[in-house]
């Protein structure tokens, strides 16, 4: 099996990617205790390695997520993994079962990316985001001992929420990569053929598009918000964080009207900084 992604490296005891810094979101707030951050970290890692064997890893990449499959079944069957970044992974003591589960789906999303390129409808894309990103929340809630059945359902929302907006921001590396996440049923309903999407001519149909998708994304993130009322102690901070992101990339995407073409729409520090302060002023419950 191929080496682990080159950017990810030991920071000390706690495994660290450089990509993290390129996020919408704080993956691992400094302020966070530092074995917290080991954990968000962890998991961090670990899903872009999956990302990497999918996107980037040169011969079959289906084969190698095939082989990475079974170095999960061996780590959580208590065994030592090939894989060198799974060697680094710690399973969150009575959370492994999901953490298995949860990684197994992020397998499954990128095996996924192998034969499915785009999607008929904005419930074909959920599907995929419930693969690809809502795993990943999950693991979060596990790693701070606060997951539950509601907990997990409005996490779902927030993440599929973040993915949704990532997809939004990422259409023309996308599409060079042969791939296309705007749904094409809203891509019809513009008059933009998705052969067409980055013709200059497309550019106020392809606005208007993302503009959609980014409805639909604040709408999740709004339902999914009451999650923050429900934790507490570090887990609180950490999830404000992450929706703090989500809201601040929204923002960001309606200012540029939605062109994604010439730039790519990035959160701006004091628009997340003001989210997270209004999530944690939020007493439980009104949301």
């Amino acid at each position: 099996m191929t080496a682990t992604s080159p950017a990810a490296e030991l920071e000390g005891p706690a495994l660290y990617d450089p990509r993290e810094r390129t996020e919408n979101f704080p993956v691992a707030m400094r302020l966070l205790p530092p074995a917290v951050r080991r954990q968000l970290r962890q998991i961090y890692v670990v899903a872009r390695h999956i990302d990497d064997l999918g996107d980037e890893a040169p011969g079959d990449r289906g084969r190698l997520l095939a082989e990475f499959r079974k170095d999960l079944d061996t780590l959580f069957d208590g065994g030592t993994p090939r894989d060198p970044c799974l060697r680094q992974f710690i399973p969150t003591p009575r959370a492994g079962d999901l953490q298995r589960e949860a990684l197994q789906r992020l397998v499954d999303a990128n095996l996924q990316d192998q034969q499915v390129h785009e999607y008929a409808t904005f419930e074909d894309l959920l599907g995929y985001c419930r693969l690809s990103a809502d795993p990943i929340g999950r693991m979060v809630l596990a790693a701070f001992g606060q997951s539950t059945t509601e907990r997990q359902e409005l996490s779902d929302r927030i993440c599929s929420a973040l993915q949704v907006l990532e997809h939004c921001q990422d259409v023309v590396e996308d599409f060079h990569q042969g791939r296309l996440y705007l749904p094409q049923v809203d891509l019809s309903h513009a008059g933009c053929p998705s052969a067409d999407i980055l013709n200059p001519r497309q550019a106020g149909a392809l606005r208007a598009v993302v503009l959609v998708q980014v409805r639909r994304a604040r709408h999740l993130m709004q339902t999914g918000q009451p999650l923050i009322g429900e934790l507490h102690g570090w887990a609180r901070i950490a999830v404000a964080g992450y929706l703090a992101g989500g809201m601040a990339t929204a923002d960001a995407l309606e200012h540029a009207r939605g062109d994604v073409t010439r730039s790519t729409p990035r959160p701006r520090r004091v628009d997340l900084l003001r989210h997270v302060l209004v999530l944690l002023m939020t007493r439980r419950g009104s949301a």
